[in-house]
């Protein structure tokens, strides 16, 4: 059931509203919405606009943060996400060590498979917005910090670095990862990845560096084509312990 001030989907005619379940009333091009009627719902019934629209429920997914969540910069991309999710092997026995958070895009991704994560986030004010973000989707296993990574102790099994990248990251993920655990590097640029890579050379056992593609698909009445648009996104470097 949907309670005061959860945060909800409702959609109507192919378009999508990120709201929040309140006394306030939405406006938009199908109508006036008065947000309190979302209380005491659940997700797939449906409210209606003043002039009558036919407005759908939903609860928001980690896809749904990723296209409505205010944004500190740029997140990494679903896809390149669930390579580092794939290519670790991430799974809800993990503790996952995931830094720097920025958006949380990625954090609240992890925390859909993983037992537990932590992010951690050097600057203060994307760091509190980010715990904002996690509060109102109620997620219950993700801590956010506001520090240095460097500083961190703890074991886990998977270390997740998407940062400006420094030998040190790679030689202080290496000495607090699991045996047979997994650190990955999100890096947007080839210098980067060739750190991170040769970084690796005498303490992973593993090493292995991809390029993130993927290219949409155009289809229309003359046929069907790979997109023109930018399909590349960064770099992912695997190590294992």
């Amino acid at each position: 059931m949907i309670g005061v001030s959860d945060r909800v989907i409702i959609s109507c005619n192919g378009k999508s509203w990120f709201v929040r379940a309140s006394d306030g009333k939405l406006g938009t091009d199908l109508g006036l919405v008065d947000l309190g009627l979302l209380i005491g719902k659940e997700p797939g019934d449906v409210i209606h606009t003043h002039s009558g629209k036919e407005f759908l429920i939903r609860l928001p997914r980690a896809t749904d943060f990723f296209e409505y969540a205010k944004r500190s910069t740029a997140p990494m991309l679903p896809r390149d996400i669930g390579l580092v999710i794939g290519l670790t092997g991430m799974n809800k026995h993990d503790q996952v060590l995931d830094a720097g958070t920025g958006s949380g895009i990625s954090a609240i991704f992890f925390a859909g498979v993983a037992a537990h994560v932590t992010s951690y986030e050097r600057r203060a004010e994307s760091a509190e917005q980010v715990r904002l973000t996690i509060s109102e989707a109620g997620i219950q296993n993700l801590e956010i910090i506001n520090g240095d990574i460097l500083k961190e102790t703890r074991m886990y099994d998977v270390v997740h670095l998407d940062l400006g990248l420094t030998p040190e990251h790679i030689f202080h993920a290496h000495s607090i990862l699991k045996p047979g655990g997994y650190l990955a590097c999100y890096t947007p640029f080839f210098e980067q990845m060739a750190l991170a890579y040769d970084g690796a050379k005498g303490l992973f056992g593993e090493c292995s560096s991809y390029e993130c593609i993927m290219r949409d698909m155009d289809r229309g009445e003359r046929g069907t084509r790979p997109s023109t648009r930018v399909c590349h996104s960064g770099y992912i470097t695997i190590m294992r312990k």
